[in-house]
């Protein structure tokens, strides 16, 4: 299945999600590798198999190989800063935010990929898994790298409609079971 037959596959009642998914990848201004970097990281953070398994070669197709493992160091680290950061901003005692990490994060310096595009990649992954302190972090360096609002929110408009038709037709191989 390729994302043609990804879209077909999308229900009748999710019909606008099919069009967000047409549009978000056949219409969108970002460059082509920080398009399906941002298609890749998304759907692995979506948990959704499906759309993984369907995703997973165009991106391969799209991006060098070296973006390729890029986009996916950066939804394994935004998993691991994710729950980490969210984690911390939701427990009421401030302490937590004083103390040191201690967690292994190298690859954020070091990408192997322009700065930015990883950046992008990264927010796309942390709106996905709803830390507000990471989208607050990586939405601050996007801006003062001179990225313009339209692209940071075309990467969550990416990560939306992704997470979205994961969800949706994952619940429907399980209701064509019921």
């Amino acid at each position: 299945m390729s994302l043609d037959a990804l879209k077909s596959a999308i229900p009748g009642y999710a019909k606008d999600l099919k069009l967000s998914l047409g549009s978000v990848v056949g219409d969108s201004e970002l460059s082509a590798q920080q398009l399906w970097g941002a298609v890749l990281a998304t759907a692995i953070a979506s948990r959704s198999p499906l759309v993984l398994r369907e995703l997973a070669p165009e991106a391969k197709a799209n991006l060098s190989p070296q973006a390729y493992t890029a986009a996916r160091s950066a939804a394994a680290v935004m998993a691991l800063n994710n729950v980490f950061h969210r984690t911390r901003h939701l427990l009421s005692d401030p302490e937590y935010g004083n103390l040191r990490p201690g967690l292994r994060m190298s690859v954020i310096g070091d990408p192997g990929v322009e700065k930015v595009d990883f950046e992008l990649w990264s927010l796309a992954v942390s709106a996905i898994n709803g830390c507000g302190l990471c989208l607050d972090s990586h939405e601050r360096v996007l801006r003062g790298a001179g990225v313009g609002r339209e692209t940071v929110q075309e990467a969550f408009k990416i990560a939306s409609v992704i997470q979205a038709v994961g969800v949706t037709l994952d619940a429907e191989a399980i209701l064509a079971d019921v």
